[in-house]
């Protein structure tokens, strides 16, 4: 039970930080906090993609977090592998995507050991 609550709020920190996130940069121009992006954006800037470009990005996957969790909760078959799948969609997002994708996975997969139906 704790696990299923923990892996809630992971997925909702996840998934709220980046709809706001991606919002955020589209309606102001830059991400929430530091002038500069974080880690993250270096392998698309080497790839000659504008960082501050990728807001859309961040709504689609922040908005997916949330899908993958509500049918996680509500019992739908393709829940826990949506929800694995979007965690490691997120592993790119480092530092915060990174680790919060990780505790994800793991809670995810604890849960799943343990015969919990969802997470």
């Amino acid at each position: 039970m704790i696990a299923k609550g923990l892996a809630v709020v992971v997925a909702v920190i996840a998934g709220g930080w980046m709809v706001f996130d991606g919002v955020h940069v589209l309606l102001r121009g830059k991400y929430f906090g530091p002038e500069r992006p974080g880690p993250w954006s270096v392998p698309f800037v080497k790839l000659g993609l504008d960082p501050f470009a990728l807001g859309p990005l961040f709504i689609a996957l922040g908005a997916a977090w949330l899908v993958c969790l509500v049918a996680l909760l509500s019992g739908q078959a393709w829940g826990w592998w949506g929800a694995v799948i979007v965690a490691v969609a997120t592993l790119w997002y480092a530092p915060l995507g990174t680790v919060l994708s990780l505790v994800y996975l793991a809670l995810l997969w604890f849960t799943r050991l343990r015969g919990a139906p969802t997470a």
